[in-house]
């Protein structure tokens, strides 16, 4: 035993030890990822840090990082080597968006498989597949509203993660960003007089609302920055074959962006809400803004560093 355990010993300071046993706990315990634009903001930020557990849903087939080359076959057919517990709604997910099957989003489950959605601006309904009783028992009667014969929560995740938020970085909604796209977009649009809902003209038909049911075994996902997040809304429900894993928790924070990054958006991601709690009443335009965020750039979100995302993301944000 004594034997076993020297041979062990010598086989993990090694350089190849060293690197074997890094691949298997990138493989199939924890992964680091970092968030790159705002559409989780204010609940996760751009330049956070994080680990992912790669078993919450199973086990994904193993890959090369950065590479995104599979190692072993799809034997199963569904993405995993061991299958596992489903994402529940309200979970943060790491997953493959199913436009490419390459790139990584992190998202808000906000559907499961079964599920109705309606959504129109500002306002996220769901009729969950357990039916009108189910509802009626888990949600007050101000959150219910009666569409289509049957019962719909409204914005049923607001008040439990406040981080949610609308606040569009640009002129409109992502509601008319869906209406531009159709019928690019996995949802079917329709007008529903009942919802008294804003109504918009598509091809000379008044739309008001988008609609979709979530297939078996698929998960809608949101972005927390609801008016700034591309997500299912656009490209449809996620598969289980595409779930990595879960956000765990985040071991650096920083606030890496350039002043034309947060205030003209260019390279993507403007941000006047983060640049007024730095520049208070300066005009956000001015010189005197650009220092007051030039001196604030490269700033170590302390407070963030080490948290757990379940723990955080019931609290609410210090970044309005």
């Amino acid at each position: 035993m004594r034997k076993i355990a020297h041979g062990l010993y010598r086989f993990s300071s090694s350089w190849t030890g060293t690197i074997i046993i890094v691949l298997l706990l990138i493989f199939f315990v924890a992964q680091s990822f970092v968030i790159p634009s705002g559409s989780m903001k204010r609940t996760l930020l751009i330049g956070d840090f994080l680990f992912a557990k790669k078993f919450s849903y199973g086990v994904p087939l193993p890959e090369m990082p950065w590479l995104g080359l599979k190692l072993l076959p799809d034997f199963r057919g569904d993405g995993h080597l061991i299958d596992g517990p489903r994402p529940q709604r309200g979970d943060i997910v790491i997953f493959y968006v199913p436009k490419d099957r390459k790139t990584h989003f992190v998202k808000r489950c906000v559907a499961v498989g079964g599920d109705e959605i309606l959504y129109y601006d500002k306002h996220l309904l769901i009729h969950f597949h357990e039916g009108d009783d189910w509802i009626r028992s888990h949600y007050p009667a101000k959150k219910i509203v009666t569409v289509l014969d049957k019962l719909w929560v409204v914005n049923p995740y607001r008040e439990k993660y406040p981080g949610i938020q609308y606040r569009p970085e640009y002129n409109g909604n992502s509601f008319l960003m869906l209406l531009y796209r159709t019928p690019q977009v996995d949802m079917k649009p329709l007008f529903l007089p009942a919802l008294k809902a804003p109504a918009y003209s598509l091809g000379g038909t008044p739309v008001n609302v988008f609609y979709k049911k979530v297939e078996p075994d698929h998960y809608y996902m949101m972005g927390d920055n609801r008016d700034n997040s591309e997500d299912s809304r656009f490209w449809g429900s996620v598969p289980y074959s595409l779930i990595i894993g879960k956000p765990w928790v985040i071991y650096f924070s920083l606030e890496y962006r350039s002043y034309e990054r947060v205030y003209q958006g260019i390279g993507g991601g403007r941000d006047h809400q983060a640049l007024r709690k730095v520049c208070g009443d300066l005009l956000l335009g001015s010189e005197e803004c650009k220092a007051a965020w030039n001196r604030h750039r490269f700033t170590v979100r302390w407070d963030r560093v080490g948290r757990n995302i379940d723990t955080f993301q019931y609290e609410v944000p210090r970044d309005d």
